[in-house]
């Protein structure tokens, strides 16, 4: 058989070429370690639980390291298992990381890539230290003429050493990345490497979300597990950022109910299940806002970056509208190399046509009904503003002349024919809810009206017309100046007339206001 060449050009894929945001290097490590845990967990290793995962940024030197206390790697077996490229014993659709690439990503952005393990029962601790500094040389010439193959690379980069030690018991395995590159100085930025893990890494979600255990409930009784574990950075440790508040376009907003999705073939296999925050979806939330948009996970990993379910939505501000998670569960639905997304497959392909179908029916007639629904009501609370602005005018004596007044009863009589008009939109999409059995619509608009507590009374025009018979309006606001005679009163009533014509109701307060004061 002849012997193919892998040119070192692959490294550079594997490498530097590999992912966009250099971030994943800690997604990909800590994936390699879950998987340690879980298998150190089967292995009565270590109880459920006892697992960790230790983050230490040193911005002083540089210089990261990620380390688990799972099986460790027994001395023999060192060289082998992490010399070899692409040669990894886990499996598809069981382990987390099954390539046996992903240890590389590391040589991209630093000067030296250090591996360190110790097995239980073992008195040896084995070392291998990657020189990425002259693998990004030997790489630069091949592609200068100069050629090297992958294998000459690896040889010239790789050292393995070991030593003795007296913790014949300990079982770890750490990696380090020694001299992080200056253009990569942000991978040692506390702050958003901690808010990074807290959404894409697998662990448990933070307190402040008060339904994490309708969350763990429902996946209890779809008999699945969202794998958590205890992950540290610089000694804090760190939570799933899912809360109930958040900003939208249109003002603060709040998840006050969560609900539930499950997607199955047509075999009725279960390929994913996800949960979705109902808010009173008013709006597109905030792009500053971290938990923004549903996000992919498998294994309880994020899958790509925030939006990578953004595209099976058939508008892409229909994805912001919502928060949640879809977790994967179908075993061939199996991550990329890069993480991004999975594999094109015929699992695949009916994943996304479930998701797609849910997300342009149900969730689409959602944050448009939402939307609707958050206008109309705001027409509604527009009438009892003008209301008692107009109550307010009233028994201040506040109106100029007769067709000052008029002015205003007549805005109050556009809003309360706006304000009938949603109120008969509110109970239309009611309606409409309950016969599509859209039950987060219907969620939402039970919130709503046990929030506002009160059903609409609006002026009707009678009680508008006996306010205008009133006595107290035969006495205007310019009577107030009772040092002045009839005459004067009637040229600063005109004047105060054609300032209200001339200028918005604002500023012609603000105008009438500043004369009333100089002339008392």
């Amino acid at each position: 058989m002849k012997d193919y060449v892998f040119g070192a050009n692959i490294l550079e894929n594997l490498t530097t070429g590999m992912y966009q945001d250099s971030k994943v290097i800690y997604r990909e490590y800590i994936q390699n370690a879950c998987d340690q845990i879980d298998k150190a967990v089967a292995d009565r290793l270590m109880k459920s639980g006892e697992g960790e995962i230790k983050i230490w940024l040193d911005s002083a030197k540089r210089n990261i390291s990620v380390e688990d206390n799972a099986t460790g790697i027994r001395a023999a077996e060192f060289q082998r298992l992490l010399g070899n490229i692409a040669d990894s014993d886990k499996k598809i659709g069981e382990d987390k990381g099954f390539r046996g690439i992903g240890r590389l990503c590391g040589l991209a952005y630093c000067n030296k890539l250090v591996f360190t393990s110790k097995a239980p029962g073992e008195n040896i601790v084995s070392i291998m230290v990657c020189d990425a500094i002259k693998m990004r040389a030997l790489i630069l010439e091949n592609e200068h003429g100069k050629k090297h193959t992958a294998s000459e690379v690896l040889n010239s980069i790789y050292s393995f050493d070991y030593k003795k030690t007296s913790d014949i018991n300990g079982h770890w395995f750490k990696v380090e990345m020694l001299g992080i590159n200056e253009e990569n100085i942000d991978l040692l930025d506390f702050s958003k490497i901690k808010e990074y893990l807290s959404f894409v890494a697998p662990v448990p979600y933070q307190n402040t979300f008060i339904f994490r255990t309708e969350v763990y409930n429902h996946a209890k009784q779809l008999k699945c597990k969202i794998d958590e574990y205890k992950i540290l950075l610089n000694g804090e440790t760190i939570l799933k950022k899912y809360n109930t508040n958040f900003k939208t376009s249109q003002g603060d907003d709040e998840i006050f109910n969560i609900a539930f999705k499950e997607i199955f073939d047509k075999q009725n296999n279960l390929l994913a299940w996800l949960w979705i925050g109902v808010s009173h979806f008013q709006a597109v939330i905030n792009k500053s806002c971290p938990m923004r948009g549903l996000r992919l996970r498998k294994e309880n990993i994020q899958i790509g970056n925030d939006d990578a379910l953004q595209k099976l939505f058939k508008e892409d501000r229909g994805h912001h509208y919502f928060v949640g998670e879809v977790f994967a569960l179908a075993k061939d639905l199996i991550p990329n190399s890069q993480r991004d997304y999975f594999n094109e497959n015929s699992t695949r392909l009916v994943f996304e046509q479930e998701l797609r179908k849910y997300f342009n029916d149900e969730l689409h007639r959602t944050y448009y009904d939402g939307s609707e629904l958050h206008s109309a009501y705001k027409k509604i609370d527009d009438l009892k503003v003008k209301e008692a602005e107009f109550q307010k005018k009233e028994q201040n004596g506040e109106f100029v002349n007769e067709e000052h007044l008029k002015a205003a009863i007549d805005k109050v009589e556009k809003a309360r024919i706006e304000a009938e008009k949603a109120q008969v939109k509110i109970e239309n999409k009611k309606k409409k809810a309950n016969e599509e059995s859209n039950a987060i619509v219907s969620l939402v608009i039970k919130h709503i009206e046990k929030e506002r507590e009160h059903k609409l009374k609006p002026v009707t025009r009678k009680h508008i017309l006996k306010t205008v018979k009133d006595e107290k309006y035969l006495t205007h606001r310019v009577n107030k100046l009772t040092s002045y005679t009839k005459k004067e009163q009637k040229l600063i009533s005109k004047i105060w007339g054609i300032i209200l014509h001339a200028t918005d109701e604002k500023t012609a307060e603000t105008i009438i206001k500043k004369i009333e004061d100089e002339l008392r």
